[in-house]
């Protein structure tokens, strides 16, 4: 959520931010509710002092000579049209402010200085290319065949279950896959320094809308039926991110890192036709996810430091990937700036997204209440927020499955993952 009183004094910067990501600002509708607002509120507090004073009107009626009984009943008659006049205008102001809240939390967050100007993906810039693209002296299959031939990937057994867009792993791929998120989860902890936490798999509404996937993105959340507000957790990013919600943190505990490996659930409303095909795209996915709490000044150099993190893992598999930061028309609604990391995945002969690292300044902090207390001033302010896969294990068990494609149907595993896989350097196809 913008903060409003910056937006009270830049509106006109806070247009020209905003139609970088291609959101138009109705900067006539802010100040028509702001100034509802304001008049509601000035009435309000009119009103209540008015009240005070008829309160006083007794005493000096008595000295005037008018009877107790009769000084009380012509106050009192005051008091309840006054009160009457409250409840109107206190409905009035309470319209007012739900209203703002409903307009602020539609707003987008604005977008750093430095992310390009675009409308799209095919605008995004690239920032560094890492690793050599694997080379193949035969047919090259995607990631659904091979797992075929692994007897390790099944979709008609998980659509008979469910539905689409569902998988059943088994063998060594459900091994590999297992092995990935413990990999991923041992590096983040030791190696970069990150608290894991295992958190609920279920959430209300408020948690959703303190991280910005409420209200604007519902048709992308599945809800449970029932009497509790509770969704399934679209991705870790919004129970973990909640774990400072309505707290004021002491500048001593900062950054706080995070990390957690939870199964992630979304409906994929707007991808139809998209990804049809194997593991790109599903309603039910994991993965390891990073966030970082932390100062006000401390965004940036955090964003970069994270973004670092998800890259270590992809070297360490030895997978070639690519770095670019997302322009306006691409960035998300929450995002201030974001990198994704684009892996190579040569069953489909190009890059595809396995991590999104955003910075989202104090966006998510001021809706879900998240404040530290500055020690220069001794006042709370809010704090900032940043996260990022580390990655999608789906999409890190395709790019593995692809980059370590052999001629015989086997697949290679990575020296790093061959201790979580009792030693064994490969996955041996099911006919062999």
């Amino acid at each position: 959520m913008l903060d409003i009183r910056f937006l009270r004094n830049n509106l006109d910067e806070v247009g020209e931010r905003l139609a970088v990501k291609g959101f138009s600002f109705d900067r006539s509708k802010f100040e028509t509710l702001d100034a509802e607002r304001k008049r509601a509120d000035i009435e309000t507090q009119s009103l209540q002092a008015e009240r005070k004073q008829a309160a006083k009107k007794i005493g000096a009626m008595v000295q005037q000579g008018i009877p107790v009984d009769e000084a009380k009943a012509d106050v009192n008659a005051s008091l309840k049209k006054i009160d009457q006049s409250l409840d109107v205008l206190k409905q009035k102001a309470h319209d007012a402010d739900a209203a703002m809240q409903a307009f602020l939390l539609g707003l987008p967050n604005l977008p750093d200085a430095d992310v390009p100007t675009g409308t799209d993906e095919s605008d995004n810039r690239e920032v560094l290319r890492w690793g050599e693209i694997p080379q193949f002296d035969f047919q090259v299959q995607d990631h659904v065949d091979i797992g075929e031939q692994l007897a390790g990937l099944d979709f008609a057994r998980a659509a008979a279950i469910t539905g689409a867009r569902f998988a059943v792993l088994q063998g060594p791929v459900a091994r590999l896959h297992r092995a990935l998120a413990q990999f991923m989860l041992d590096q983040h902890t030791q190696v970069h320094g990150y608290t894991e936490v295992n958190v609920p798999l279920i959430v209300n509404s408020s948690s959703l809308t303190g991280t910005g996937q409420l209200p604007k993105f519902a048709e992308d959340l599945f809800a449970l039926q029932g009497d509790n507000d509770f969704f399934l957790v679209p991705t870790a990013e919004v129970p973990v991110t909640n774990l400072v919600r309505e707290q004021i943190i002491d500048a001593g505990q900062l950054p706080l890192r995070f990390v957690a490996h939870t199964a992630c659930f979304r409906s994929e409303a707007g991808s139809h036709g998209r990804d049809t095909r194997g593991l790109i795209r599903q309603h039910q996915f994991e993965k390891v996810e990073l966030v970082q709490i932390v100062r006000p000044q401390d965004s940036g150099q955090a964003l970069e430091e994270l973004t670092g993190h998800a890259e270590a893992i992809l070297q360490q598999l030895g997978l070639a990937y690519r770095k670019v930061i997302l322009c306006g028309g691409d960035l998300g609604f929450g995002s201030r700036k974001t990198y994704d990391l684009e892996v190579w995945l040569p069953g489909q002969d190009t890059y595809r997204e396995i991590s999104s690292c955003s910075n989202f300044g104090d966006f998510q902090a001021r809706r879900m209440q998240a404040r530290w207390r500055n020690p220069e001033t001794q006042k709370p302010e809010s704090l900032h927020t940043v996260n990022g896969s580390g990655l999608a294990v789906g999409r890190t068990l395709v790019a593995l499955l692809e980059n370590y494609q052999r001629a015989d149907g086997s697949v290679a595993v990575p020296q790093a993952l061959q201790p979580y896989m009792g030693g064994a350097d490969s996955l041996p196809a099911a006919n062999s």
